[in-house]
């Protein structure tokens, strides 16, 4: 892109803010050019920024509504002269200087140096048809969140593209941009956090700290190809009071059906085969699942089952193939009964030869090429490896389309699909020209029409190409929600923007390749994910594309991936041979690791009340279920050295179990780093063999054979509810898959780990959540497991609160203790408690009456 920068300087306040308004509106007509600047603050920690002209509009559609101003409960002064204004607002102090260009700095009480200042004299700047925005920057600081970018987590010092496109195969370490689109930067560091969010859906990028220049030092720069900048601060003292704010300002991330959390099996090839037509090759499929003693709960049914019967034969969207599946309400039943949901992909684009493509262009309902005054033709993907042909990519904005995309959900939805895979709806369109209708209701509010009426500028670059991943996955949503209102709706996306997931529950890394390097990276890949709130997160284990795993690394992928909010195996291996069906990865495909994998993937639902219990403590605080090994420890200073703010070799699964993985072939042995908390820190337990106590604040090498496990290590005092190593059924859930189901959701135990066998004073405290696992409006019922050890015994106590109305099933609750801890349990409050003796794992196993 050309730079044409252009700096507006002396800017005046604007004479109807008073001295004592904690507001600043500033204007500047440098070179008659009218720019207009206002700062605010809407929260105690949360400020609006806006940089704007008559030729560079705010976003028309912002990816959050504005929020009101919400300070009645927070002490708010100011102090101001001529050319500056300082705000304090609870604990955080705002200054905004203008004797040349705005300058913002924000600084958390009781700290001297501001967490986040803009770079003086160059700080808001028009470029060309856009803006760019520069700040200074804290080479020392953690920098994390644009959604999903190239690993390692640590965005500091690199330079990023604020877009989203069909990386297939990509390079986990050096592609950029990948699938997601969402401008949320956060500098971290030991004395808090700061965020910058930006609101357009337009192209962009971030340079952090990538740009150094001898006059301007070392600074941050966002730049903006299209309007004026919208922009939120957020400040907090830890991550994880900024993300909860973040979550408070676009929504917290949705509730996630509880089957979502189980095996969810895939792979392009099945959809596409004519012999046996895939419907047959997927009830096999169904049958070996059983025939392994293998769990899974849904299949992603891939776009085979969409490809036209008759040349060409290309993908149309919303039809079925009806030799590969020539009773598709039969064939849905027929899965149904075996307990697993389905899937189906769908893709936001139509070739000329789809069936309805002459309705959507007498509806409007593709971008027009104002060069032409026809719709936007652009190459497109239709089948298998590289096939394509010409096209157009459906306008959300157009409301002949939006009401043709839900239809066509329904329609789906009433053959019996669970739910919907918005599938390569990252919108690479070609061109910024392109005009969209804006005529839907989503979009068409008085605001959005105004900004875009001012200069007739409804264009892709102003409005932004990622709108449509964002109304696409709101017509999915609203399609399955406004059939069944009961039921929480799931879709599944690709590609995503900040508003996104509000109507998408899920996502994952996409089409990552087979490789040690790829299954390391991911690892940081989930925990930027999970910081920008994309929270049901994961990736396709074994790789997408690329070589077939061998069965070392299928097996770590399995074991590492059993403890990520979202466990899918799905993908389509091209070959020279073979570019059309591709080859896939299954469970048993290596008959020496079969058991082992089935053990893996059982373990999965074992701790599927404790990943289920992240998932709704997500929706309900914004704290991701994966999380960097800082989470939490900000006070430990190793955790903000390089090796571990890369954040490709360990995590935090939840405040209990820390993962950490091997990453080369014919490796036995991981190198793990045990976090140390501010107070007394009782350490951590191998959860493997030699199941030994490790003191925290120090690096240890953990026995990991492939054969066995993944490093997995339990801090003690921590707490892992359990289940059924099965698929169970949760009494209210009453869909068609779920009657399926044999096995009852009627046992809970929890793994405890109390300290080593010496007296203390310390009582443990954790507290899980369940509910029905489908309800949109659920009842949910908390549970608190309180233990202390002594020498002899470990005391155990149990809260149940039940106000809510929801009763699981299960009444009874079994308390595990490690392997090789021989103390027996008692109750604090007198209730009977029986010994079990050892379950299969040698572990003492003791029941507590209800």
């Amino acid at each position: 892109m050309p730079q044409k920068e252009f700096c507006p300087k002396h800017y005046e306040a604007i004479s109807t803010d008073s001295q004592e308004s904690p507001s600043v509106s500033l204007r500047s007509t440098t070179r008659n050019r009218q720019f207009d600047f206002f700062f605010e603050p809407i929260r105690a920690n949360l400020f609006r920024v806006t940089f704007s002209s008559p030729d560079h509009p705010l976003p028309p559609h912002p990816s959050v509504t504005r929020p009101a101003t919400d300070l009645p409960h927070t002490h708010v002064s100011t102090t101001s002269d001529e050319q500056a204004r300082t705000i304090q607002v609870g604990d955080v102090t705002a200054t905004v200087e203008w004797a040349n260009t705005p300058v913002v700095s924000l600084s958390l009480k009781g700290h001297d140096q501001p967490l986040y200042r803009d770079l003086p004299l160059r700080s808001y700047v028009a470029d060309g048809t856009g803006i760019a925005h520069y700040t200074e920057h804290d080479r020392n600081a953690l920098h994390v969140g644009l959604g999903e970018k190239r690993a390692p987590m640590d965005l500091s010092g690199r330079h990023f593209i604020l877009s989203a496109t069909d990386s297939f195969g990509y390079d986990v370490y050096n592609t950029d941009p990948l699938y997601k689109h969402i401008p949320l930067l956060i500098k971290a560091t030991p004395q808090g956090c700061v965020a910058i969010f930006s609101t357009t859906h337009g192209r962009g990028s971030w340079s952090v700290g990538s740009e150094v220049d001898g006059l301007w030092g070392h600074f941050k720069v966002y730049r903006q190809d299209h309007g004026g900048l919208e922009q939120y601060l957020i400040v907090g003292k830890t991550l994880k009071e900024v993300v909860r704010s973040y979550a408070e300002l676009v929504g917290f991330p949705l509730l996630v059906p509880r089957w979502a959390y189980g095996y969810i099996s895939g792979g392009y090839k099945y959809t596409m085969m004519d012999e046996p037509p895939a419907h047959q090759a997927l009830m096999d499929f169904a049958d070996k699942l059983r025939e392994h003693d293998i769990p899974c709960s849904a299949h992603q049914m891939s776009s085979g089952y969409s490809i036209a019967e008759t040349e060409p034969k290309v993908r149309n969207v919303f039809t079925w193939n009806k030799y590969r599946f020539p009773d598709p309400e039969q064939w849905i039943a027929a899965y149904h009964s075996r307990g697993i949901r389905l899937l189906t992909n769908i893709k936001p684009f139509l070739l000329a030869s789809h069936p309805d493509f002459k309705k959507l262009v007498d509806g409007n309902g593709f971008f027009n090429d104002p060069e032409t005054d026809a719709p936007g033709f652009m190459r497109l993907w239709s089948a298998g490896g590289a096939t394509g042909g010409d096209g157009c990519h459906i306008d959300f904005t157009s409301a002949a389309a939006f009401q043709w995309w839900y239809d066509g959900v329904q329609r789906l939805k009433r053959a019996g699909i669970d739910g919907m895979w918005n599938d390569n709806n990252e919108y690479t369109l070609p061109n910024d020209d392109w005009r969209l209708a804006g005529d839907a209701p989503a979009v068409s509010d008085a605001s959005a029409r105004q900004a875009a009426s001012k200069n007739n500028n409804n264009t892709v670059g102003l409005w932004g190409r990622a709108l449509h991943t964002e109304l696409m996955g709101k017509a999915s949503h609203d399609a399955l929600l406004d059939l069944e209102p009961s039921y929480r709706p799931f879709v599944l996306t690709r590609s995503a923007t900040a508003g996104t997931m509000r109507y998408a529950a899920s996502t994952w890394s996409g089409d990552n390749v087979t490789s040690w390097e790829s299954m390391k990276g991911a690892n940081a890949l989930s925990l930027s994910a999970g910081i920008s709130l994309l929270q049901c997160c994961g990736h396709d284990i074994g790789g997408f594309e690329g070589p077939q795993p061998s069965p070392e690394l299928l097996l770590r992928w399995i074991q590492l991936g059993i403890h990520s909010p979202r466990f899918a195996i799905n993908c389509f291996k091209t070959s020279p041979g073979n570019t059309s069906v591709g080859e896939i990865i299954e469970p048993w495909m290596y008959p020496e690791i079969t058991p082992l994998v089935r053990d893996a993937i059982k373990r999965r639902y074992e701790i599927l009340p404790y990943i289920y219990s992240l998932g709704l403590e997500s929706h309900l605080t914004a704290s991701p279920p994966q999380r960097w090994v800082g989470w939490g420890y900000e006070s430990d200073p190793e955790v903000w050295t390089k090796a571990l703010k890369s954040g490709d070799e360990q995590f935090w699964f939840g405040d209990t179990i820390l993962v950490g993985g091997v990453y080369e072939p014919g490796v036995s042995v991981a190198r793990l780093y045990l976090p140390r908390s501010s107070g007394f820190d009782y350490g951590f337990i191998n959860m493997n063999e030699p199941y030994n106590y490790l003191a925290s604040g120090q690096w240890v090498e953990i026995p990991s054979e492939w054969q066995k496990s993944i490093p997995l290590l339990a801090r003690v005092g921590g707490a892992i509810p359990v289940g059924k190593a099965v698929q169970t059924r949760v009494p209210g859930d009453e869909t068609a898959a779920s009657v399926a189901v044999e096995e009852l959701d009627d046992y809970r135990g929890v793994e405890v780990f109390p300290p080593k066998g010496t007296s203390h004073d310390q009582v443990f405290s954790t507290t899980w959540y369940e509910d029905d696992g489908i309800s949109v409006q659920p009842r949910i019922s908390r549970y608190t497991v309180r233990y202390s050890a002594t020498v002899e015994k470990v005391m155990v106590g149990l809260a149940r609160d039940e106000t809510s109305g929801f009763v699981p099933a299960w009444r009874d609750l079994d308390i595990i203790l490690p392997y090789g801890d021989e103390r027996h349990v008692v109750s604090e409050d007198g209730s009977v408690v029986v010994s079990k003796g050892k379950d299969g794992r040698g572990r003492g196993v003791y029941t507590f009456k209800h």
